[in-house]
């Protein structure tokens, strides 16, 4: 009897060890930007994720078999947006990296992160979106019309140049600040699903109508691709902010 107990276990444990050793090779092992660890957010999404596919979600310091962060680098895909902020999610060839990543991507993983209400400050956006927008706007269109669109659709809330210097919101930032971002043209094409933006911005043949029980705050911005193409033609030709400059060149 003894003996077959012994077979039984070295049974279970030949059986399990290959299962262990899958799961572990599976896991996410999450590095995430300073601030969206301080938001809860990813706390907030990984219960979500790990019930789901069974597949647990660790945040590490460095390393990582999963990026979240504001870098463009490399493979890195737009993930979620918080104001002007654009997130990437880069990953690792492991299975359950992937697997993470492409659930964050998902209708179901944007949508999870629409629903998350931090305690202080703005809210997060989906903005998985922006890859397919940012890969077909390109700076080729008509500078002269792409000015003209900016000024006219832009400059209530953004200075887009000398023209309306004074006349911008103090907190919105302006164009020539936006053109010094590594991604401007993913912030400029995809600007539309970045708060507060959605509220009252339409894109012809690509965003939904609005609702009627929730009207625009403010009169409706609507432009066209062409539009977008045309104003990052006018974009790419705006000087990068110094930063370190008077504000008043801002």
């Amino acid at each position: 009897m003894g003996r077959i107990t012994k077979i039984r276990r070295l049974a279970i444990l030949l059986f399990v060890a290959p299962m262990m050793a899958q799961g572990q090779e599976d896991g996410v092992r999450l590095r995430i930007a300073p601030a969206l660890e301080d938001s809860g957010l990813v706390q907030f999404l990984r219960p979500r994720f790990s019930l789901k596919t069974g597949v647990q979600v660790q945040v590490v310091p460095e390393g990582g078999n999963v990026v979240l962060d504001d870098q463009a680098n490399g493979e890195a895909r737009p993930v979620l947006a918080r104001g002007d902020v654009v997130y990437y999610v880069s990953v690792g060839e492991d299975k359950g990296a992937n697997r993470f990543a492409d659930w964050l991507l998902s209708d179901v993983g944007q949508r999870a992160i629409e629903q998350f209400r931090p305690e202080s400050g703005q809210p997060f956006t989906g903005a998985a979106g922006l890859a397919k927008v940012v890969a077909e706007v390109v700076p080729e269109g008509d500078v002269a019309r792409g000015e003209a669109l900016s000024y006219r659709n832009c400059g209530r809330c953004h200075v887009i140049g000398e023209r309306n210097r004074m006349k911008g919101i103090g907190s919105t930032p302006s164009f020539a600040l936006l053109r010094g971002f590594p991604d401007w043209q993913q912030r400029f094409g995809g600007y539309y699903a970045l708060n507060p933006h959605p509220s009252f911005s339409q894109i012809v043949d690509v965003t939904d109508p609005f609702d009627p029980a929730h009207p625009p705050p403010i009169n409706p911005l609507e432009l066209t691709l062409k539009d977008l193409d045309d104003i990052l033609a006018f974009v790419a030709t705006i000087k990068p902010a110094d930063l370190g400059a008077p504000l008043q060149t801002q």
